[in-house]
């Protein structure tokens, strides 16, 4: 391979990730389609007429492969499956912005694990990605007519469940800042009315961390479970830093040697928080950075709770599978 051959990958590699996240949703599995990819282009030694959809095609496929598997293992998963946060997309278009932007969001990727792998990356290169269906078709390794029609179908599923972000950008991170400001400052009032009636907080443990007990849903509820948390948190010297995870307002909570314990997404309509998203799995959060352990921040922060004359943390989480 030549070095300009090198140049064009690096310049297309954020491209190709973003396809491969968004068919996977797994950050780690996304850049591993990313190496395979430039090793099958490598070993390859071809030069096609356009080098965008030859490397398309190839993380296309790659990832197809990789999703098969994955989802028999989804299907065996501990508790909620969340995708991999991600805190910035390192593909930037202008012109598909929008679409960009809301085929990250977690909720989005959530209701594309609903597709069938060929549905979902025909409905990424498609939708997303404005692939006309003569690339789809070569990259899926179907007719065209056989890419028109999975699109349809795709576009049918996503449109019957897809959230409506009512709220522009502005309005959504203003509404975040006052979430965690009345986080931090342990206000359950304050916090309590940025929620929706039918708010509900999820969390995605993977069986290594901890995962609330029970469904936990209305404002007065949810209001209650953070504060509960955010005293003891900041008391051991946990910090919350606000930032976008997967395109929608969130924060990355970490333990006072900067590890990171958990990302947090909010997912804002209706003028309040609608749903929010923990992922504490560990192995989804390396690339982040180095994680704590989540079970150590909870007795600490319990303790914590217990000797300023508190009431033990509600039974907010569970092991819910041994060591």
């Amino acid at each position: 391979m030549t070095e300009g051959t090198q140049e064009t990958f690096q310049e297309l590699r954020p491209l190709l990730f973003s396809i491969a996240y968004r068919i996977l949703g797994s950050v780690t599995e996304a850049e591993d389609a990313v190496q395979e990819t430039w090793l099958r282009y490598e070993a390859a030694g071809v030069e096609p007429v356009s080098v965008k959809a030859y490397l398309s095609t190839i993380v296309t496929r790659v990832s197809i492969d990789v999703l098969s598997s994955a989802r028999v293992r989804r299907e065996a998963y501990v508790g909620p499956w969340f995708p991999e946060p991600l805190l910035s997309d390192p593909y930037e278009d202008p012109e598909r912005s929008a679409e960009l932007a809301d085929s990250l969001s977690m909720a989005a990727l959530l209701l594309l694990e609903r597709l069938t792998p060929l549905e979902r990356a025909v409905f990424v290169l498609r939708e997303v990605f404005a692939f006309d269906f003569p690339e789809i078709a070569a990259a899926v390794g179907r007719s065209e007519a056989a890419c028109r029609q999975l699109a349809v179908r795709a576009r049918r599923h996503m449109d019957a469940g897809r959230p409506r972000f009512d709220a522009d950008r502005a309005e959504r991170e203003d509404l975040a800042a006052r979430f965690f400001d009345a986080f931090r400052a342990g206000d359950v009032e304050a916090l309590r009315v940025l929620l929706l009636a039918d708010v509900e907080i999820v969390g995605d443990g993977g069986g290594k961390a901890p995962q609330w007990a029970r469904r936990v849903v209305g404002a007065s509820e949810v209001a209650k479970v953070l504060i509960a948390l955010a005293g003891p948190f900041a008391t051991i010297g946990g910090t919350v830093e606000p930032h976008e995870v997967n395109g929608q307002p969130g924060a990355v909570f970490r333990d006072r040697d900067g590890r990171v314990v958990n990302t947090m997404v909010l997912e804002i309509a209706g003028g309040g928080v609608q749903t929010i998203r923990a992922v504490i799995n560990p192995d989804k959060l390396t690339h982040v950075g180095p994680v704590a352990d989540a079970w150590s921040v909870l007795r600490e922060a319990n303790r914590a709770r217990l000797a300023a004359g508190g009431d033990p943390l509600p039974p907010l989480a569970k092991r819910v599978r041994p060591d």
